[in-house]
């Protein structure tokens, strides 16, 4: 289309041009030199008029060989009887363009919409996929049909040891399936995993389809959603047949609360293009029969919002939780991470497991990660633990601050900080100290970092209120040293009225509540949340709630500034190294605070910050 463009252009512009070559003189210069016998012949076109002299002639200042002038709009009736006279020789031309140059006009129209329509056509095409304006009906699962490109294996999944036992029944069943028909066995057809983001889903999926050594598709739950009714339906009929084709097969779909989410709460009632595609989900899952070898894997961090009719028998009939790594599931993780690096001495990985209570297997790489990039950027030759201190401290507590301290300030927070590691250190129930720092970090200005020695899945009374009298330290110490408070403690308020709440509303620990749970879902005026169940709670009840909360509160801060009291010269020492080295590690700690009570009971992990 831009060939014909251009080829048009030339041709306009070469006949113009070819038109107006010839120079131009005034009419009753041409007509006095017809008079005078100087010109030899004459073309007429329309109202243009060119012509050639007899001989080079001067006229207007120039001497022209060839002519080119207008005739008058109105008819001059003497013009021709006067070039006849003369024996002037006239030709006469019509003013249609040259064939070709109509020819090409002509066409240019429909040229210009076929090229508009093959350029769309183009668009819409690279938008929606392969197969020209259609090809949004293809699905983008991703198939790997040799065992050699699925290379994990169960042993590159470390820990979720309880997990791959529920899925080697699935590897065996693709191995032999035999093995199960003759007893008239059936395996599910459907397995959900079910757990936290970063806890390895997708890396157990792939570890199934590589045991199995079986062809593996990959697909995610937003990508069946599409802005037309049917799209998504059409991609989950062709992913099914494409997987039987092959089978034994697996099927992989990822987050697939996208499509799966309980019908009838859309806009568009059982007809918009989530509820067809899940529609459609639920009949393929109920096609398959005994003999078909092909399973369907799924992923759900929300197994809540699910729709019932996925996780009935016949469809998801098998739910694998997979939570967050054990101490030493951790371990293992850290292992295969680290696996191939350079670690120098001093790197203890069951002490790294330890202090990362909470993390996924993904908050692990990314630790590794990060600490190989400290390494890097310091230029050694080895993987060392103050790298994966460093590591730790950005991914939980954020990159160092640039915010410049004054004086004044700095004691405040180091005031505050010593005040939560004292209260700490001399709590019976609480978790040794590991570090306190007065080093901004992402939105803390100072922390104190308590380090657990075991994972803990309860909570008791005394160690929540421990862990009460912990939060609300920081916030003493400054009302009992400086003699007023800051903006510093906000943080820490927050954390512990919340956690106060729970004791009362959610865990049954106030004898004037009593063992009642009540949720709270909205706003209220005293912790911009309202308490809602099903029976409704009154009015006053959120009032007695919010009364025993206080008293729990006032009873932390009660035992912190009793703790405090007692051992003001450890607070003195603490804050007076916390101001000369701005961190003091876990060995420090104990020569400045001396024997502690802390371990007696052991609470999980939890830090306390100073944030602005």
């Amino acid at each position: 289309m831009l060939g014909l463009l251009l080829a048009t252009f030339y041709l306009w512009t070469r006949y113009a041009a070819n038109e107006e070559a010839q120079p131009s003189i005034a009419y009753t210069s041409f007509y006095k030199a017809i008079e005078e016998q100087k010109i030899q012949s004459v073309t007429m076109k329309g109202q243009t008029i060119t012509g050639r002299f007899l001989k080079p002639t001067p006229i207007e200042g120039r001497t022209l060989d060839t002519f080119r002038t207008l005739v008058p709009l109105q008819e001059d009736r003497d013009l021709m009887p006067l070039l006849r006279d003369k024996g002037v020789v006239v030709n006469v031309k019509s003013e249609e363009q040259p064939f070709g140059v109509q020819v090409i006009v002509s066409l240019l129209p429909f040229a210009l919409i076929i090229g508009a329509w093959v350029w769309l056509s183009r668009r819409a095409q690279s938008m929606m996929g392969p197969g020209g304006p259609l090809g949004m009906l293809k699905g983008k699962s991703r198939r790997f049909e040799k065992e050699g490109q699925v290379n994990v294996r169960f042993d590159d999944v470390a820990g979720l040891k309880s997990a791959k036992q529920d899925l080697v029944e699935i590897v065996q069943f693709l191995k032999e399936p035999e093995r199960f028909r003759k007893l008239g066995g059936k395996v599910p057809r459907g397995v959900l995993l079910v757990g936290p983001p970063g806890t390895g889903k997708t890396l157990l999926a792939r570890a199934v389809a590589g045991e199995a050594g079986v062809p593996y598709f990959s697909i995610n739950g937003s990508e069946f959603i599409e802005l037309f009714v049917g799209v998504g339906a059409s991609r989950v009929r062709e992913l099914f047949e494409e997987a039987k084709k092959v089978a034994p097969a697996i099927i992989f779909i990822d987050e697939i609360d996208a499509v799966g989410r309980s019908r009838g709460a859309g806009l568009g009632g059982g007809h918009d293009e989530r509820e067809q595609t899940l529609n459609q989900l639920l009949s393929e899952m109920d096609g398959f029969d005994r003999n078909d070898l092909t399973i369907v894997l799924a992923a759900t961090n929300r197994p809540d919002v699910l729709d019932p009719a996925l996780l009935r028998p016949g469809r998801f009939d098998r739910r694998v939780i997979i939570d967050r790594p054990e101490l030493g599931a951790r371990r293992a993780i850290l292992e295969v991470h680290t696996r191939g690096k350079p670690l120098g001495p001093d790197v203890d990985l069951q002490q790294i497991a330890g202090s990362t209570p909470g993390f996924s297997g993904a908050d692990l790489a990314n630790l590794v990660n990060e600490a190989a990039l400290n390494a890097t950027r310091r230029g050694a030759e080895a993987i060392e633990k103050r790298d994966f201190t460093a590591a730790y401290d950005k991914i939980v507590l954020g990159d160092l601050r640039e915010t410049k301290l004054d004086p004044h300030e700095k004691r405040r927070i180091a005031v505050h900080e010593s005040g939560h590691a004292v209260v700490a250190h001399f709590s019976p129930h609480a978790e040794p100290l590991e570090r306190v720092t007065i080093i901004p970090r992402g939105m803390a200005l100072g922390v104190t970092q308590y380090v657990p020695g075991a994972d803990r899945h309860l909570m008791t009374e005394p160690q929540l209120r421990d862990n009460l009298r912990m939060m609300l330290g920081g916030y003493t110490a400054e009302r009992l040293i400086i003699g007023n408070i800051s903006s510093g403690a906000e943080n820490d308020l927050k954390r512990a009225t919340e956690l106060a709440f729970k004791m009362v509303a959610h865990w049954g620990m106030s004898e004037r509540v009593g063992p009642v749970y009540h949720e709270h879902k909205t706003e209220h005026p005293f912790l911009g949340q309202t308490l809602a169940t099903e029976g409704g709670t009154s009015d006053a009840t959120i009032h007695i709630i919010e009364d025993e909360t206080r008293k729990i509160l006032a009873a932390a801060l009660s035992g912190a500034e009793q703790i405090l009291r007692e051992h003001r010269p450890e607070i003195d020492r603490l804050v007076a190294a916390l101001l000369e080295r701005e961190t003091v590690e876990k060995d420090e700690l104990g020569k400045v605070l001396g024997p502690g009570q802390a371990g007696t009971e052991r609470v999980p992990a939890s830090i306390g910050t100073a944030t602005v």
